[in-house]
């Protein structure tokens, strides 16, 4: 299967978003580059009418130009290892590639090979919510993760002693790589499904419930995952930009949360609710 590789010539600042909207058209690998950004697609997934229209959406804000180039089937993960470095959270989580020694240094430690670049926890979302979760209590906890990705907030749950981990995902190689990533990392506890909020049993109890997705569905379904967590349970959220929290933290307030800890990186920003 040969992939198209888009090289998007675009200032860094915009490097965050246009993979969010990208990975919505199906392109499943990122490298940030120089010049901008480098997405890869299969070529029976590209469609440069739709990159057109994205390009067309940021041109007010910033200059951008692209071009495609079209090549044969490579080792991702070759070029993967060659880029990636091990990142460290608050001198207490340090998430780390399985070709990366382990430091004894970290209380966690966290074996991550992603499929594609989200949730390695370089992102300033993901950095974020696992600094949330050393601040609760999750042992013999029921945890939900919710848009699970590569799994590292719930291999972190289970780390930190959750009874049971249930993450979820709508991506098929989201939820192949968090099982795989939960085996290396020896959490049993941790399951991972394929499917929405939707297919969580709506009688379902959960102490803390993980979302680090996008603002539009936290707005959407945030009122649900009140609903599954018990009182004095925990909300995280983040993957919304800091001029988004104010609508965040007013849906979380009308469906009966209590913000108790806000985290704003680089425009970026995670917040923790508590139930009333």
């Amino acid at each position: 299967m040969n992939y198209i590789e888009l090289q998007l010539h675009v200032s860094p600042d915009y490097s965050d978003i246009l993979t969010a909207e990208l990975a919505e058209l199906g392109y499943d690998s990122f490298v940030e580059t120089d010049e901008g950004l480098n997405a890869y697609v299969t070529e029976a997934d590209f469609d440069e009418a739709s990159v057109q229209e994205l390009v067309d959406k940021y041109a007010d804000q910033t200059a951008i130009a692209y071009q495609v180039s079209s090549l044969e089937k490579r080792n991702w993960n070759a070029e993967w290892e060659r880029d990636y470095e091990p990142i460290e959270v608050a001198s207490q989580v340090r998430v780390r590639a399985s070709f990366h020694q382990s430091d004894a240094r970290f209380r966690y430690d966290i074996v991550i090979n992603p499929k594609m670049s989200f949730g390695t926890g370089h992102h300033e979302t993901t950095a974020m919510m696992l600094e949330q979760q050393l601040a609760l209590d999750f042992v013999d906890r029921n945890v939900l993760d919710v848009g699970s990705g590569t799994g590292i907030l719930a291999i972190l749950a289970a780390k930190m002693g959750a009874s049971n981990v249930v993450a979820f995902d709508i991506e098929e190689w989201a939820v192949e790589n968090a099982r795989e990533n939960a085996e290396l990392n020896d959490s049993p506890q941790v399951t991972v499904f394929q499917g929405t909020i939707n297919d969580v049993d709506p009688e379902g109890q959960y102490d803390i419930v993980l979302a680090n997705i996008n603002r539009n569905v936290l707005l959407a379904e945030i009122p649900i995952y009140t609903r599954l967590i018990p009182q004095k349970g925990h909300l995280v959220v983040s993957g919304f930009y800091e001029h988004d929290a104010l609508d965040i933290q007013q849906k979380a307030t009308e469906s009966g949360l209590s913000l108790i800890n806000r985290m704003t990186n680089h425009e970026w920003t995670s917040l923790a609710f508590q139930k009333n």
